[in-house]
Parts: C-alpha cells; sequence; structure tokens
C-alpha cells in the first residue's frame, strides 16, 4: 500500500520536476535520469524516455544534439542529445508552480491537523 502512494505521488509530479530540471539548463538523458534517481523520483532510466516522448509530443520540450568536448581540439567527443523547455514549456511550468504551493500547504494542514478551511 506504501508503495502504491509513492508510484502516486511520482506520476503526478515527475513530468514537472523534469520541466523544473530543464528550466535551469538543457541536459541530456543521463543526467536527467540522474538527478531524478538521486531524489527517488524514477526507478530507472527506461521510465525516463517515455516521459521526454511525451513532453516532446506536447512541444513542452524539444531534443538537440550537440558533440561533446572531447579534450582535444583535433576531435570531438561523441554527440549527446539534450532536451530544452520550450517557451510553452515555461508556461506549463509556471502554472504548475504556482498551484504546486497552495495545494501542498492545503494537504499538509490537513493531514498534520485534520482541521477544514
Amino acid at each position: 500500500m506504501i508503495d502504491d502512494v509513492t508510484t502516486q505521488l511520482r506520476r503526478g509530479v515527475v513530468e514537472y520536476c523534469v520541466l523544473g530540471l530543464l528550466a535551469a539548463e538543457p541536459m541530456y538523458g543521463w543526467q536527467l535520469a540522474s538527478a531524478l534517481t538521486e531524489r527517488n523520483l524514477i526507478a530507472s532510466i527506461g521510465t525516463l524516455y517515455p516521459l521526454l516522448g511525451r513532453l516532446r509530443d506536447r512541444d513542452l520540450i524539444v531534443a538537440f544534439e550537440q558533440q561533446q568536448d572531447s579534450g582535444s581540439e583535433a576531435t570531438g567527443g561523441p554527440t549527446r542529445k539534450y532536451y530544452r523547455l520550450t517557451p510553452l514549456g515555461e508556461q506549463h511550468l509556471d502554472h504548475f508552480r504556482s498551484q504546486w504551493g497552495p495545494f501542498t500547504a492545503s494537504v499538509t494542514e490537513i493531514i498534520t491537523h485534520g482541521s477544514t478551511p
């Protein structure tokens, strides 16, 4: 039962966590997965890529390729697929941020004190 609650909470917010990470800087998949798994927001990198696809389909993020610096001026490093927020993604995240504070405050009040408005 407890795991079910955690799973449901993750499903509800991980999309916005990805948008929040990308609001700070463009990132490639492994960076995103590491940031999210460190915080126990996704179980594995395999759960991230379908989400990235859905966010791209909704025009909230875009993907682009960038060659990595190999440390040598003669040859570049491997090319990685990075993701960044679109203007629509920024709007979507801003709207979530405006709702998140009041929502979590209400939930915390009720589960902590059982009070009603």
